[in-house]
């Protein structure tokens, strides 16, 4: 189990994002972690929508915030397992995102960005 309470995490969580801060949300993170999502697929098309390390990922996110200038997140829902929170919460653009977050060792090492397949760019991101 989680050494750590769920809902205070993602609280935490969403308020590094909505302050736009990098280095706090990431500070969550495996130097070596996984991360895969269908927007940094189409943000980042060589990686096929699997950025591998902290570093590429921070090149992602910044990546995202320059293109999302006004990227908002409001949690809805937040469910634990063993070693792995789910972060649900809707954007800026009033989508319902899923975050799936895999621990080891109190840091995530694989998160998963997931998000409803009937909407066209559920993140907003623009050129």
């Amino acid at each position: 189990m989680m050494d750590f309470d769920p809902t205070v995490f993602a609280a935490e969580w969403c308020a590094a994002w909505n302050a736009h801060d990098l280095d706090r949300v990431l500070a969550h993170f495996h130097d070596d972690v996984i991360f895969t999502s269908p927007i940094a697929a189409s943000l980042l098309p060589e990686t096929g929508g699997v950025i591998r390390g902290k570093a590429a990922l921070r090149s992602y996110w910044e990546e995202g915030l320059r293109r999302i200038l006004d990227l908002h997140f409001t949690v809805e829902a937040v469910f634990g397992g063993v070693d792995t929170l789910v972060i649900q919460y809707r954007n800026q653009k009033g989508v319902n995102v899923s975050e799936v977050l895999v621990f080891d060792a109190g840091l995530v090492r694989q998160g998963h960005g997931t998000y409803p397949t009937r909407i066209n760019n559920p993140a907003g991101t623009s050129s």
